[in-house]
């Protein structure tokens, strides 16, 4: 019946013992990356991430042909030519941002927390995966299990798919950790604060522009008519920003990037705004990213190459890209207490003494 023991992870008669303590453990997640900037690895990466069904919600038959006959043959060499502009001396950017929120967040909670947890990053897709990471906090003995995924506004393909993931990961465990998965942060305190701290940081420095864009990674309008809140939660973190700011209407607007397919997406578009913004006279223009809690792909080549190309080719003359919050300092404060909030039951509530743990010891050695 079920899965056979050598395919659950960890907590087998090799590894574990009934004397050890056992932990919270903390999971980030995010939508991953490819291993390399080369074809195969981004058609490794392009299949397991185009075959998830929140992804593409298209006929699954339809899609499959679609998929390997015209997409994995012709676009990982042009997402691979796209990476290698992006690509740093650590890696991926976001991946290598990612390992340094864990390290930044590890040290912070250390000080409140004491050593009760486990800390891991996981991707949806690529490595590390959420299996893999979900391994090594069971691994250490965690009993309790806390899911982050950085996606600060709820979207199915993002968010939603990250806890098919984790449901699946957990499939494979004996003794399956408490969960608790948290689903969005777009309008917590301390994300916005964080946020209005990047842009007047830059704009104490250099200067206003004429115009503030919020450009959000999109998604097909179909999504959003058949129920999907992530168009709304994006105009509530702009929303929330500009009051925090006090900007006046006419000195911001919000827009939806990184199109595919041929269906209609949410709008406005901002590639199709860069070129209408320079034409109607704005030559000093700034874009935040307030979707991406890591820089990647789509902020470092997509905005800050092809949309900044956009708006200078047609009369623009000054274009800034104010960077994502990724281990920025207030940010890791703000994902600190979140956290802490979060795990208000757990963190307070009494661990077995190592007197009780040696006693299930040894009645677990008398059962054998």
């Amino acid at each position: 019946m079920g899965l056979k023991t050598n395919d659950y992870y960890g907590q087998n008669h090799e590894k574990y013992s009934h004397a050890a303590a056992q932990k919270i453990g903390i999971l980030l997640t995010n939508v991953g990356t490819p291993d390399a900037p080369t074809y195969w690895a981004l058609r490794r990466y392009l299949k397991q991430f185009l075959k998830d069904p929140r992804v593409i919600e298209l006929n699954k038959y339809l899609w499959w042909v679609i998929l390997n006959l015209i997409i994995l043959t012709f676009r990982p060499g042009k997402s691979a030519a796209k990476y290698k502009v992006v690509w740093g001396e650590k890696g991926s950017p976001l991946l290598a941002t990612s390992l340094e929120q864990k390290e930044k967040l590890e040290k912070l909670l250390r000080g409140r927390l004491g050593n009760q947890f486990e800390i891991e990053v996981g991707m949806g897709y690529g490595n590390p995966s959420i299996d893999s990471a979900i391994k090594k906090l069971i691994d250490k003995n965690v009993d309790r299990l806390l899911v982050l995924p950085m996606f600060p506004q709820y979207a199915s393909a993002t968010t939603g798919s990250t806890f098919d993931g984790i449901a699946a990961s957990l499939t494979k465990i004996r003794a399956v950790p408490e969960l608790r998965f948290l689903t969005r942060y777009h309008d917590e305190p301390g994300y916005i604060n964080a946020l209005v701290e990047s842009i007047r940081r830059v704009w104490d420095k250099d200067g206003e522009p004429e115009k503030l864009v919020f450009s959000f990674h999109g998604i097909p309008k179909r999504y959003f008519l058949n129920g999907d809140p992530y168009h709304c939660y994006c105009r509530k973190t702009a929303r929330l920003v500009v009051e925090a700011m006090g900007l006046p209407p006419e000195k911001y607007m919000v827009t939806f990037q990184s199109l595919f397919g041929n269906e209609e997406w949410l709008r406005p578009y901002t590639v199709e705004m860069m070129e209408e913004l320079a034409k109607t006279g704005i030559r000093k223009l700034d874009v935040i990213c307030p979707g991406f809690s890591a820089d990647c792909l789509e902020t470092l080549e997509e905005i800050e190459g092809e949309n900044k190309e956009a708006f200078m080719h047609h009369g623009g003359e000054k274009f800034r890209y104010i960077p994502a919050l990724n281990a920025d300092e207030s940010f890791i404060h703000f994902l600190g207490g979140f956290v802490e909030k979060n795990l208000v039951g757990w963190i307070d509530s009494p661990r077995e003494s190592e007197a009780l743990l040696q006693l299930r010891a040894k009645l677990a050695n008398e059962c054998v």
